[in-house]
């Protein structure tokens, strides 16, 4: 049976002006989706792709993701103006790159598209997979990430690969700005490539869509140009669905396979067999090197784990006890250990999800369930006048390890995502605070673009301030209690307890 074709007016998709779904649009599109789209989601030619490639002393010179950027601009692709319509305002490839600097952290990028996933939860999605797979025309490592959430049909892949738009309207839903996609993706590998399955009512899809920096900046490109391909798979078979002509459809296939990890239609269709009736595939690969020019995540040091190369290798040397002893704690494993990580990234436990992390779940954990003397002090913030009251509680106490280790701070979570892990208010070099950990949610302040900060508002430096008070009161409160009980057991242990009190082995530097 030949491929499905509408006979259409050029398409020009919808212009997403914000975060609102209700963006201008240009009446003659209102129903219609373009095959090749671009970041910006503005009017585009219905043709082929015509591309060249540039030499290879154009191409990118280092594959350290904070070098990414200094390529020279060759000779650029002029894409053809529709008749009767105005150029559209570009977005230049290097804008990937820079917008991808917002995540300093590559964890924090692993983060947002965890988030998707778990946002997906309420479209019926039970896991998220995070993997490396290897890819067969290079043999190189790349990232992969799978939910069974409800899939994208080929509007939404296309609002999801275009800039600043999002349909998170819930209050409860981890991601709200609509750029999380392209920053997080864009942080961990020059390219990405995206399969997702979609079914509603009698209607059923799956669609392909790619990002790839790579072909952007040797191509020439002076515009973020995403080829996708869609079937209709309501039938027995996938079937194209053809929005111009079989030409395009033909060119956006040929561009994916020439820069994707798939060499063939049917290699790239097989993508889809794990995917179930509904869900979302992506695979990031031509992943980002060190200055060392070694690839940024670890994947051979914990079979179990994806770690971070650099943050892991601090510890590699021969170190002092105390020092070992701190780097074993969580509030340090996280800086490189993908698995404890998420272990804390969300702070209520699923019910009915699962993060499975290289083919094994990952155990959630809450600090405040082990601490030592905890209490729950209650803090309502002075929000907006006519604002809706809000109370924040605030679980807090030592930690187990104390007095023997001098770990401190909040973890501050956001719509049950962490946002500030083990935030220390206190003074840097008092040691008062010393072991007193808390937990708390702080919906009514507002994260930072990345998910690794708040934006520095008043209610955030009163949150603070107020904490800062929650340490010393608990401190001058509870104290002199686990000194007491530290003392006994070292009494009973050592028959000495004179050297406890003096600040001898166990309470050096808290006095």
């Amino acid at each position: 049976m030949p491929p499905k074709t509408e006979k259409e007016p050029p398409n020009v998709v919808d212009l997403a002006s914000s975060d609102d779904e209700g963006g201008a649009r240009t009446a003659a599109a209102a129903n219609k989706v373009s095959t090749i789209t671009s970041l910006t989601e503005m009017p585009q030619t219905s043709g082929a792709i015509t591309t060249f490639v540039l030499p290879s002393e154009e191409a990118l010179e280092s594959r350290s993701f904070w070098k990414a950027g200094n390529y020279a601009v060759g000779p650029t692709s002029k894409s053809f103006m529709l008749q009767d319509t105005l150029e559209h305002a570009r977005v230049h490839p290097k804008f990937l790159h820079s917008n991808a600097t917002s995540h300093k952290w590559a964890f924090g990028a692993i983060a947002e598209l965890m988030d998707n996933a778990v946002d997906e939860i309420h479209h019926g999605a039970t896991f998220i997979k995070i993997d490396k797979v290897d890819v067969l025309k290079d043999n190189s490592p790349a990232l992969l990430f799978q939910d069974d959430g409800g899939g994208m049909n080929p509007e939404l892949i296309r609002k999801c690969m275009s800039l600043g738009y999002s349909s998170k309207k819930s209050n409860t839903t981890i991601g709200q700005y609509g750029n999380g996609f392209k920053t997080s993706t864009m942080r961990l590998g020059a390219d990405v490539i995206v399969f997702s399955r979609s079914t509603s009512g009698s209607k059923a899809t799956q669609s392909v869509g790619l990002l790839s920096y790579t072909f952007l900046r040797r191509t020439g490109q002076d515009d973020v140009i995403v080829p996708m391909i869609d079937f209709d798979i309501s039938g027995h078979w996938a079937e194209p669905i053809v929005y111009s002509s079989q030409e395009d459809w033909s060119s956006n296939l040929k561009t994916i396979l020439e820069w994707s990890p798939f060499s063939s239609k049917e290699e790239l269709l097989l993508q889809f067999d794990d995917i179930g009736p509904h869900g979302t595939k992506i695979v990031i690969y031509n992943l980002w090197l060190n200055d060392e020019g070694i690839y940024e995540l670890a994947f051979d040091d914990d079979d179990e784990d994806i770690r971070l190369r650099d943050e892991a290798l601090r510890g590699a040397t021969k170190l002092h006890k105390k020092t070992v002893e701190l780097q074993s704690h969580i509030s340090y494993r996280i800086r490189y250990s993908l698995r404890a990580y998420a272990s804390m990234l969300y702070l209520r436990k699923f019910n009915n999800f699962q993060i499975i992390l290289r083919g094994k779940p990952v155990e959630q954990f809450n600090i405040a369930d082990e601490l030592k003397y905890l209490k729950v002090v209650t803090y309502k913030p002075q929000l907006a006048a006519g604002s809706k009251e809000y109370t924040v509680e605030t679980t807090i106490g030592f930690i187990k390890e104390a007095p023997n280790l001098a770990v401190a701070g909040f973890n501050v979570y956001h719509k049950n995502r962490l946002i500030r892990p083990f935030w220390k208010v206190t003074a840097d070099g008092s040691s008062k605070g010393n072991g007193v950990v808390g937990v708390l949610e702080a919906d009514f302040i507002e994260p930072a673009h990345d998910k690794q900060d708040f934006e520095r508002s008043s209610l955030f430096v009163r949150l603070e301030n107020r904490l800062k008070q929650m340490v010393m009161d608990f401190w001058f409160v509870s104290f002199h209690t686990l000194l007491f009980y530290c003392h006994s057991i070292f009494a009973v242990q050592n028959d000495n307890s004179e050297t406890f009190v003096k600040g001898g082995k166990g309470v050096r530097g808290w006095y």
